[in-house]
């Protein structure tokens, strides 16, 4: 975990705590339908984490889930996570994420002109 400030125009950072993902037992995403950046991190005990956004948790988990199975190939449990954002096989996954988000208000606004000009009988 990595402390971050700003002094003047300088960015700090300073690392306050290491784990090994070894030790990473499991990744509650404590909300998969609401647009929510916390999460918790469970070891020997549970860390409760706050990401930048909803988007930069979920790539968290994509990577730490990608580090697993490239080097130890273990049960990692990742909870409370959309799974059609989680997994980079999906329909709907791409570099860029807000692409998807993008198509999904597009189609909302299409829905929501089309029966705005349906008359009411």
């Amino acid at each position: 975990m990595v402390k971050h400030w700003r002094v003047d125009r300088e960015e700090k950072y300073e690392i306050v705590e290491k784990w090994f993902l070894k030790d990473l037992e499991m990744i509650d995403g404590k909300e998969a339908d609401t647009d929510n950046p916390y999460f918790d991190m469970h070891f020997h005990k549970v860390y409760n984490l706050e990401a930048y956004s909803c988007a930069s948790k979920y790539t968290f988990a994509r990577t730490l889930n990608k580090l697993n199975e490239m080097y130890l190939k273990k049960d990692l449990k990742i909870v409370n996570f959309d799974d059609t954002y989680l997994n980079d096989d999906s329909i709907w996954s791409s570099n860029n994420r807000d692409c998807l988000v993008l198509m999904r208000i597009c189609f909302y606004a299409s829905n929501l002109l089309c029966l705005s000009l349906c008359p009411l009988s």
